[in-house]
């Protein structure tokens, strides 16, 4: 195995400074994020969902981030998956966004909410006919003796929806806005001297301050 320890890069592309950053961390997000696109990052919408299970032990997977709506954070999932029954047992969540090709990353910390089942059917049948027909194929995280099963699960909800180019969304299947609480950007910097400014909401009011590396 490669000698882990002696893995390292030196980050020196930008710099952050609370004179520069922008006062609403939203509007900060969307830049970089804009910035991100602009850089031809691998899937800048990529984030990390942590949450905490019914035994107090943090689970953490990737889902992409799908909007960002009155200052929320929005995706979607099937609600029985074992993230959706975590989120139903403590909305408390934190998402993490890591761009290398700009020597970024945002972490967020806040409250999860369903978002209404109008908003969720929208979205849901927005989506290629192919991602609506697995939404309904699977029974996410449940354990199934093999993908034989899921492959005769998609030919019986083929043959259930032949000749529909839209679907209905399932009772199961729908989207999260996460409150943001807090919200911390990071920039790599020479000599693991990162910068990092961190807004936390008081209120509904922004604050920010500078954190050690």
């Amino acid at each position: 195995m490669h000698d882990l320890p002696k893995l390292r890069s030196e980050y020196s592309k930008a710099s952050l400074d609370v004179l520069s950053i922008l006062a609403d961390p939203i509007k900060q997000f969307e830049k970089w994020f804009q910035e991100a696109l602009e850089a031809k990052v691998l899937e800048p919408n990529a984030m990390s969902l942590a949450t905490i299970n019914v035994n107090n032990r943090p689970s953490s997977r990737i889902v992409l981030l799908k909007g960002i709506e009155q200052e929320k954070f929005l995706f979607y999932s099937n609600y029985q998956s074992a993230k959706g029954k975590e989120l139903d047992q403590n909305p408390a969540c934190a998402l993490t966004f890591f761009w290398p090709e700009l020597e970024r990353q945002v972490r967020i910390e806040g409250i999860a909410e369903r978002v209404d089942d109008k908003r969720s059917e929208q979205y849901f049948q927005s989506r290629p006919r192919g991602s609506q027909i697995g939404a309904w194929t699977s029974p996410q995280s449940s354990i199934i003796e093999s993908r034989a099963i899921l492959e005769e699960r998609a030919k019986q909800i083929e043959r259930r929806f032949e000749g529909q180019s839209v679907l209905p969304k399932p009772n199961q299947w729908g989207g999260y806005q996460v409150d943001a609480q807090i919200i911390e950007f990071w920039q790599g910097r020479p000599n693991r001297l990162h910068d990092r400014i961190q807004f936390f909401k008081i209120e509904n009011t922004w604050k920010m301050h500078r954190l050690a590396p």
